[in-house]
């Protein structure tokens, strides 16, 4: 749902017709969980449409440009991803600037102004510590936010990602004409109803797609934004060089990328994997930019994700299991024996906040004392991790 009181005035979804099957998109629809979408304002002015939603511990997601938040659910590209990350996770994804819900006029694009927006969106939902999931572009924002904030990124996720890419450093004339000939096909084509064009754009990304996810694909990438943004965003894409950045990351880091992607090339991630201390490197085997729920490398992926981001278990008592996300957080540090001052460095929040969940804690559990939370966050399983 979009929280009336901080949407954008007039903002509305092209009513255009999405020719994949209605049933899938129903499909998506009733087993999206709640979602709130709300605006944040970036550095510059450019207001960003986020969304959360899920259980667990907190995750933002940047995924490909081409998605929407009031979309993404019903798309059978998208809805897959969605399902797997919220099922274990609180979801933070938002609309890259001039797509989706996001301003769209006089959007002026630049990498910085990305890095901008992912930090607009991490400060309006007041996170502390989290883990990150990075697409394409995406991947490389998480990377140099990282490294700008050391601490705050617990688990890094970075799949189909590059540090150099196509237009970067000193690309070759070929180099140079095979990117301005992608950037005028989807320029003119972009408006056009003929699907040559639309299928030029979505066979480089998903060319295994069945006639189904093509379409919707299709469909939906020309909802996203305009042809010149699509263009503009492409042309800031391209130039993309994060080189000195990628060996400075220090955060736990899983890099996934599929053998024969053709948007980004494979030996751009094990690149990455081999310049990040001790990252863990997954090949996918498929040729698919953005992986598909329908194809074999689609298990493995899901295998691998699920092994690595962290996840807040049940414990089996009801009463501690009701608590908040972020209050299982502070009685975890709690059980570690940390005072309250120690507790909101280490989730970035005030010490007198971390004194106020603490207190509230103690009135859910109905005990009088800090001794007493302890004792029975230890009996459920909290507090065996070593303090940070």
């Amino acid at each position: 749902m979009i929280v009336p009181e901080e949407t954008e005035p007039g903002s509305t979804v092209d009513p255009g017709p999405m020719r994949y099957d209605c049933v899938q998109v129903l499909e998506g629809l009733m087993s999206q969980p709640a979602q709130q979408i709300r605006f944040c304002t970036s550095r510059d002015g450019t207001r960003i449409a986020y969304a959360t939603c899920g259980v667990g511990p907190p995750l933002v997601w940047i995924g490909h440009w081409a998605r929407h938040l009031e979309l993404d659910w019903g798309s059978p590209i998208w809805c897959p991803w969605l399902s797997l990350l919220t099922r274990r996770h609180t979801v933070i994804r938002y609309d890259f600037r001039g797509c989706g819900l996001s301003d769209r006029e006089g959007v002026e694009f630049s990498f910085e102004k990305f890095v901008e927006d992912l930090e607009a969106v991490i400060e309006a939902t007041r996170l502390g510590q989290f883990a990150f999931f990075g697409m394409t572009a995406g991947a490389t924002a998480g990377m140099t936010y990282a490294v700008r904030h050391p601490g705050r990124v617990n688990h890094l996720v970075l799949y189909g990602a590059s540090f150099r890419n196509r237009l970067a450093g000193r690309p070759t004339p070929e180099q140079v004409e095979e990117a301005h000939a992608r950037l005028k096909v989807m320029e003119l084509g972009w408006p056009n109803d003929n699907p040559a064009y639309g299928q030029f754009f979505t066979s480089l990304h998903i060319p295994d797609a069945s006639v189904e996810q093509s379409g919707s694909f299709n469909d939906l990438v020309r909802r996203t934004t305009t042809p010149a943004n699509a263009v503009a965003l492409l042309q800031v894409f391209f130039r993309i060089d994060t080189t000195e950045i990628v060996p400075k990351v220090r955060c736990p880091t899983l890099v996934l990328h599929a053998r024969g992607d053709l948007i980004i090339r494979f030996e751009q991630g094990r690149s990455i994997a081999g310049l990040i201390p001790g990252a863990r490197f997954v090949p996918l085997e498929s040729r698919n930019h953005v992986l598909l729920d329908t194809e074999p490398a689609w298990q493995p992926f899901v295998a691998a994700v699920d092994d690595f981001l962290p996840v807040i278990p049940g414990t089996g008592d009801p009463v501690l299991d009701a608590l908040t996300v972020r209050e299982r957080e502070v009685l975890e540090l709690v059980a570690q024996g940390l005072d309250n001052g120690t507790i909101g460095t280490q989730l970035y929040i005030s010490e007198r906040t971390a004194r106020n969940y603490v207190s509230a804690i103690l009135a859910k559990l109905g005990f009088n004392t800090r001794a007493q939370a302890i004792v029975r966050a230890r009996e459920a399983g909290f507090g065996r991790e070593k303090p940070r």
